[in-house]
């Protein structure tokens, strides 16, 4: 089974779509898709996710699903220094590396800073409802792995190909259940480009077992190919545009 995760492209945060960039971000993403073989699109219901994947749907013939848990994981917590609601990402260098259980899948969100907030309820209803997706195509949670409900040994499970059109903060929720780490890692440490492309891939070497595993993170070729610059949109410093 494969499984891509595509960020919307550069945001017009005001009203909730695109900017002019943006659009020219998707319609090169969309040429990129019409090589692709897609089973099913998922969507986030929020407008920039909704008009990026307008093109991924063109270039594959396909129709979306949306589900209102892909919406961004902006889940409200207060601030320790501010005092102010914030979302739970985004944390000086000082600060979330000084908590130790940001480094651990089971303990980050039991923070008292975490604990402000619904996050620990929202983490896992956006894990709980993947899992529900994901088992319907054969692959189920099993501690920190999946068991497959068919294929032989060195088979898979499932050979689709599905496709999450959504947004950084809940992608990298997602990517972070399916390996077994902790997200506030890929919140601090890792970024990805609107419109920027990855993909993970399950092994299944044992028979009746999967683990997925990133084949691509990011990949924006299809930017570089159509001579546009890589937004750095969530990024707080140059994006290298080489």
């Amino acid at each position: 089974m494969r499984i891509i995760f595509i960020r919307h492209g550069d945001p017009d945060y005001v009203h909730d779509s695109l900017t002019e960039k943006g659009f020219r971000e998707a319609k090169l993403l969309g040429k990129r898709a019409k090589n692709w073989d897609v089973d099913d699109v998922y969507v986030s219901p929020l407008g920039r996710a909704q008009k990026t994947a307008e093109y991924v749907l063109e270039a594959t013939n396909k129709t979306a699903i949306t589900y209102d848990w892909l919406k961004e994981f902006y889940v409200r917590i207060t601030d320790p220094e501010t005092g102010h609601d914030r979302i739970p990402w985004d944390f000086m260098p000082k600060v979330w590396t000084s908590w130790k259980e940001s480094y651990d899948i089971n303990e980050w969100y039991k923070h008292p800073v975490m604990q402000t907030g619904d996050v620990e309820q929202e983490f896992k209803k956006v894990c709980t409802e993947f899992d529900k997706l994901l088992s319907g195509y054969g692959y189920v949670r099993k501690d920190n792995y999946y068991e497959t409900q068919a294929g032989g040994e060195l088979g898979k499970a499932s050979e689709k190909t599905i496709v999450f059109v959504c947004h950084l903060g809940v992608s990298f929720v997602m990517m972070a259940h399916l390996l077994g780490i902790s997200p506030m890692l890929l919140w601090h440490g890792f970024f990805v480009a609107p419109t920027s492309v990855t993909v993970l891939n399950s092994e299944e070497r044992v028979k009746n077992q999967a683990f997925f595993r990133v084949q691509e993170f990011g990949d924006v070729r299809h930017l570089f190919e159509g001579n546009e610059p890589i937004s750095g949109s969530g990024y707080f410093t140059d994006v290298f545009q080489g």
